[in-house]
Parts: C-alpha cells; sequence; structure tokens
C-alpha cells in the first residue's frame, strides 16, 4: 500500500531532497545536487519564490520505504498577472510502479482542483531560471547541474498517467573548434561600429555585480514572448545573484552596451561541475567545495546558460560581439567543448544563432500537460 504525506518538517525536507541519491545510487550519468542549496529551495525564509507562489512537498512511501516525491507550485504571478490557470508540478521522481506516480500526481490534481485552475503541466520548477522537462533521449549522456535526469521509465509513466506532449526541449553540443571566426569575426566590427557598441569584460565578480540587476531586467524582456514565461520579481535578483553568479568564472559572463552604457546583450557561460559534483556527493565539506573550486578553473567544458538581447536589438548580429569576446576567451583556457542549456525547440531564433558551429542534439526532454 502507498501513501502519501505532505512535507513540513525540515528533516522530512531532507529526506525529500536526498531521495534521488538512493534511487540513482548506481548511475554513472545522474548528477546529484548541493544538498544544502536544495534544501534552501524549498525554505521560505530564503527562497524569494514563495512571495508570489505557493509549493507544498509530498513523499510516497511503502510501508517506512520512501519510494517518490513530487512538488506542487501555484505561482500567483502566471495565475494572477498572466492569466495562465496552470498548476505547476516539479521535483517528481519515483520508484518504476505506477502506483506510486499515480499517487503523488493526484496530491498536485487536488490543489489544482481547490485552486480551480485548468491543467497541470510538469516537470517545472518555480521560475524560468529552476530546472525543466523529464528526460526523453540523452539516457546514456551525463547530466549538468542545471538539469534533472531521470530513468527512462519515467516518459511511460507520464503517458500511462494520461499526460500529453505539451512543450519539446533540445540540448545541443559542439566542440570549441567549430567555433570558426570567419563566422563572426568580421560581423563583430561591423556591427560595432554601426550600432556603436562595445563590449564589457570582468575579471572580478564583484564587478560583475553592480550590473547584475541590470542583466536580468533585460532577461525580462528578451524572453518575455517565450511560453510558460514568468518573469522575475525585483526581490529575486538578489538571489539569483548569490546562487548562479559566485558560481561562474567572470571572465564567462559578457556584456555589450550602447553609446550610453545601457546593456543591451549580455551571455552567461558556466564551466562544468557534472564530474565535480559527482565527486562530491552532495556536499561542499569536507572536500566537495575543492572538487569544484578545482572545475570552476580547470574544466575544459563549458555550458551556455543564458544570452539576452534587447527586442530593439534582435536579429542585428549582436551575438558577433558577444562571439568574438567568448572565443578569446576559451582559446586561453583551452576550452574543448561547448553545451547549451534546453532550449524550447519552436525558437527558431536561437538555432539560428547557433547553426554554423553545427551542433549536435545529444538530448531531448519534455514537459506534459493534463486537463484537471
Amino acid at each position: 500500500m502507498i501513501t502519501v504525506s505532505e512535507v513540513k518538517l525540515k528533516a522530512d525536507i531532507k529526506k525529500f531532497v536526498k531521495f534521488p541519491f538512493t534511487l540513482y545510487k548506481d548511475s554513472q550519468y545522474w548528477v546529484p545536487p548541493i544538498i544544502a542549496d536544495e534544501m534552501d529551495s524549498f525554505d521560505k525564509d530564503k527562497n524569494p519564490a514563495f512571495k508570489d507562489a505557493d509549493a507544498t512537498l509530498f513523499l510516497a512511501y511503502r510501508g517506512n520505504e520512501i519510494v517518490g516525491r513530487i512538488v506542487a507550485i501555484v505561482n500567483w504571478i502566471e495565475i494572477k498577472q498572466q492569466k495562465v490557470s496552470k498548476m505547476r508540478f516539479g521535483w517528481f521522481d519515483f520508484i518504476d510502479d505506477f502506483e506510486v506516480s499515480k499517487a503523488l500526481i493526484e496530491k498536485v490534481k487536488e490543489i489544482g482542483k481547490k485552486n480551480n485552475l485548468e491543467y497541470m503541466e510538469g516537470p517545472v520548477g518555480f521560475s524560468n531560471l529552476d530546472k525543466v522537462g523529464v528526460l526523453t533521449e540523452g539516457f546514456e549522456e551525463i547530466g549538468t547541474m542545471i538539469t534533472w535526469y531521470n530513468h527512462a521509465y519515467y516518459v511511460n509513466h507520464y503517458e500511462n498517467l494520461g499526460f500529453a506532449k505539451e512543450k519539446e526541449y533540445m540540448e545541443n553540443r559542439f566542440p570549441f573548434a567549430n567555433a570558426d571566426p570567419k563566422f563572426y569575426a568580421k560581423a563583430n566590427e561591423l556591427i560595432k561600429k554601426r550600432y556603436n557598441l562595445r563590449p564589457i569584460n570582468f575579471t572580478k565578480t564583484k564587478d560583475v555585480m553592480p550590473m547584475a540587476d541590470k542583466m536580468f531586467d533585460l532577461f525580462n524582456e528578451s524572453y518575455a514572448s517565450l511560453s510558460s514565461f514568468v518573469p522575475i520579481t525585483e526581490i529575486q535578483k538578489a538571489y539569483f545573484k548569490k546562487k548562479y553568479i559566485s558560481f561562474i568564472n567572470p571572465e564567462y559572463i559578457k556584456f555589450v552596451v550602447d553609446k550610453d552604457d545601457k546593456l543591451v546583450a549580455f551571455s552567461i557561460v558556466m564551466p562544468s561541475f557534472s564530474e565535480a559534483l559527482q565527486k562530491s556527493k552532495g556536499k561542499l565539506f569536507p572536500t566537495g567545495i575543492f572538487h569544484l573550486l578545482k572545475a570552476k578553473k580547470h574544466s575544459k567544458e563549458v555550458i551556455f546558460y543564458l544570452i539576452g538581447v534587447h527586442p530593439d536589438y534582435q536579429n542585428k548580429g549582436v551575438t558577433a560581439i558577444i562571439f568574438n569576446e567568448y572565443y578569446e576567451t576559451f582559446t586561453a583556457r583551452g576550452i574543448l567543448s561547448c553545451v547549451r542549456t534546453p532550449e524550447l525547440e519552436e525558437n527558431i531564433a536561437i538555432k539560428q544563432l547557433w547553426k554554423n558551429f553545427d551542433p549536435e542534439i545529444y538530448k531531448r526532454r519534455r514537459t506534459y500537460r493534463k486537463n484537471l
């Protein structure tokens, strides 16, 4: 018999966070989170997402054994301001037992109906900077710190539960050798001259921080037209600066400004922490921090996390400036491989942006939808 319990106590939140460590203990592809950081994500006093969202955590048990987990999320900005009547759910993990996945989804359904919502979609997080999508292809590829990994049987559970595909995401990679300067070096000079633009590079994290709020504002502007986009609020900016920017080499953050120093484009790239996180086993201490610092300094693989361009400068070749700056940085660093975060299949503009680098689609993931 399966029982599902709401998670409230800190000790139970830790059990919730650590369940995948058991579920994926034999996987060479799963990348664990830092346990303390993951717990902070569900702390209402630390994660500002709770200012505009409600989240309910559930654990499924068979006897005394944890066999599944899920988070039910009601994002009030999405519902009240954007008029999207959606019940979100994420962190959905379970053993290969239909009774378990069904019992967990029923809890999400109950909350959605209680709030008179029309449908549920997942797996998603609180916002667009959280992880998204269940993996459908690429199970024999190592995960990243910014994506969920899952067993292949998850897809069957979604379909057996009556879900239909909602959004498709692609993950691409290419060798850095494919980033031939002939595709952007000349355009870089032309675009800078035509629009009176200049790049800004950084060597210290503290120098990035004063401009980080402007970057998040531009993120909201440049991604607003994408489906299911939820803007970053003012209170979330400080949280994301602390959570993400401290993890990133400052030289991997590139800004482009106009003649008045107004930010018109930005890009964030992260070193790959996958193997370091596996070695850390979810803990920063006593040795985990050293694995992460080593990866930050020496990783030969990078992940293109975000690229944003102001709507007034989209389709004008501004990314040539960014690519040119990265070419010099990556060459000096000896980077060998470039990976891109999940991108919506419907985003034609992003496909055009990368086409000259001959990228390979090596993973696919999707969100699923079901009417309530």
